[in-house]
């Protein structure tokens, strides 16, 4: 809300990386349509497994983690019949959120829409989901040393209702006016929401969601194809560092918004150009052993098994896989967690 106090002024000078940003994200944009009508079958198995990777990187951002990856596999396909703790409760649920998002009906952005988020997100617990906080709450750092540190002050719990209602007005009216580029309007809205804090828990993932659907409204796909989540998880204290920088000072309006658009804007652009490289490999054909080793080595993650390069790369035999990955583990560069069909690698550092 505070970030949108004097629109006109704050992004009448954009900083000249943010405008190269900007255009690395509009010029992929251009380029959607193209691979929609020339790569169909890539682009649907890039965003299956983006949707994996989204649920599960988003949900580990926060500690959610499922150590069985077969098993995290099943959830987050919706084929488990009973989850049995509070992460797979969850993981479960951030799924839910998700999916829900990547249906055309979610609009229009709301109130009552986030609050249906947040209860898709609890269901599966004992948690009661689905309320805005009624006690006030605070930020906090955690240090290695086990004591924590404010990082800032949310919105008072009274004044929620109203803040969440002026920023969503805000927000809609900047983006049909059509003066200021959408994924800088996308990464203020960002900011404020997460500055409101508006529940008690989930206030990250919930975001984080929204901001698919919100970059998806605007026009840019791009986080279908390659998961946002995974890159913030990657870049977790440049996010937390940029949020920290532009959180001050916030409730006087006097806080500094760019610290974290450079941030959001150079995250989104990163994800345009995960796609380009992995569309243009796709078009030129190459080396299908090559196609998996630049797979392995900078898009998969940390662990992964050979059915995550699989859908990665459609009409690559799991024989040449199993050839690309034997050679990258003489290598050094990964090794085996387990052995079997549900074996897992992990890429070593």
């Amino acid at each position: 809300m505070k970030s949108f106090d004097d629109l006109d002024t704050l992004v009448g000078a954009v900083p000249f990386a943010i405008v190269n940003d900007l255009r690395t994200i509009d010029t992929g944009r251009g380029s959607e349509a193209l691979y929609r009508d020339k790569l169909p079958a890539l682009l649907t198995s890039l965003a299956d497994r983006a949707r994996v990777a989204s649920i599960e990187a988003s949900s580990a951002i926060e500690g959610v983690v499922v150590e069985d990856r077969a098993r995290a596999a099943d959830i987050v396909a919706g084929k488990a019949d009973q989850l049995r703790d509070r992460s797979e409760q969850e993981l479960a649920g951030y799924r839910a959120a998700l999916d829900y998002l990547y249906q055309e009906q979610w609009r229009p952005l709301n109130v009552g829409l986030i609050l249906h988020l947040h209860r898709l997100l609890f269901q599966y617990t004992p948690v009661p989901g689905g309320q805005l906080k009624q006690v006030e709450n605070l930020v906090v750092d955690k240090m290695p040393d086990g004591t924590k540190v404010k990082r800032f002050t949310p919105v008072a719990a009274a004044q929620t209702p109203s803040y969440l209602d002026e920023l969503i007005r805000r927000y809609l009216a900047a983006q049909a006016a059509g003066r200021h580029h959408p994924v800088i309007l996308t990464g203020l809205f960002v900011l404020d929401l997460l500055t409101i804090h508006p529940f008690v828990d989930g206030n990250g993932r919930i975001t984080r969601a929204l901001t698919n659907a919100l970059l998806h409204d605007a026009g840019y796909d791009v986080t279908r194809y390659v998961s946002l989540e995974t890159a913030i998880a990657r870049s977790a204290d440049a996010y937390y560092a940029a949020l920290l920088a532009s959180t001050g000072r916030w409730h006087d309006g006097q806080h500094d918004p760019w610290p974290w658009l450079r941030y959001f804007v150079g995250l989104v652009a990163g994800t345009y150009q995960d796609f380009a490289t992995l569309t243009s490999r796709a078009r030129s054909g190459g080396s299908k052993q090559d196609r998996v080793r630049e797979y392995v080595l900078d898009h998969a993650p940390s662990t992964f098994q050979i059915g995550d390069v699989r859908a990665a790369l459609p009409g690559v035999s799991d024989q040449t896989i199993r050839i690309a990955l034997g050679l990258l583990k003489a290598e050094g560069r990964i090794e085996p967690d387990s052995l079997g069909r549900g074996a897992t690698w992990s890429k070593r550092p």
